[in-house]
């Protein structure tokens, strides 16, 4: 992907790695904020939760409105080839499944650091453990998603809906964790222009056939 050597080894990263680092991290933070009265149980229980949601929609505008747009200039085109266009090409490098650090530290340190300055950690705190949580849990389907061979009915429905995304319809089927955003957004199964072509290939050989008779009949 890359031409600098540092750059190159900073874009791979073992998938196990965002679980060995976040979770451990956030869990010891979510603990000090209960210890030291930063935070308090009741807020945890509404504020992890919305931060998974807030990962969700996150994760899926994200996928849908960045990482799918190329832009119109080389430089446009080249940061759309590294954040996402790499994976589309070689989806099963196992290097490159999940967020290197080099993206992640900084952004998980931004938004925790915007989170504090608004000044309420008894809600902010464990708000960002749950983004963090569900940024984890994306990472971690992403890659088994790939590399695993799922064994439940939901394990199965969701590697088809992304494997649909990237073998047959790029332009749908964005959630990767989930797929009830893709349903609430109106953006999953397949797109009308895919579904155009196929009605196309279906009807013609009928269109060939009513072709023939009306020959037959002249």
């Amino acid at each position: 992907m890359f031409e600098n050597a540092f750059m190159e080894a900073a874009s791979k990263l073992h998938p196990a790695v965002p679980v060995l680092l976040y979770v451990p991290l956030t869990v010891g933070l979510l603990g000090w904020g209960l210890y030291a009265g930063r935070t308090t149980v009741g807020a945890s229980v509404l504020f992890v939760p919305l931060g998974l949601l807030t990962w969700i929609l996150m994760e899926y505008s994200t996928h849908r409105y960045f990482f799918h747009w190329e832009g119109k200039g080389p430089l446009t085109r080249r940061v759309h080839e590294i954040a996402h266009g790499y994976h589309h090409k070689y989806p099963d490098d196992a290097q490159r499944l999940v967020m290197p650090l080099i993206v992640t530290v900084p952004l998980s340190s931004l938004i925790g650091g915007l989170l504090w300055l608004v000044g309420r950690p008894v809600q902010m705190l464990p708000y960002f453990v749950g983004i963090v949580w569900g940024y984890v849990a994306y990472d971690t389907l992403h890659w088994a998603t790939h590399h695993r061979t799922p064994r439940t009915a939901w394990g199965k429905a969701l590697r088809a809906h992304h494997m649909a995304h990237h073998f047959a319809t790029p332009d749908r089927n964005f959630g990767i964790s989930n797929r009830w955003v893709d349903i609430l957004m109106g953006s999953g199964g397949r797109s009308s222009r895919h579904a155009g072509k196929e009605a196309s290939v279906q009807e013609a050989p009928a269109r060939e056939g009513s072709r023939e008779s009306s020959g037959a009949k002249t």
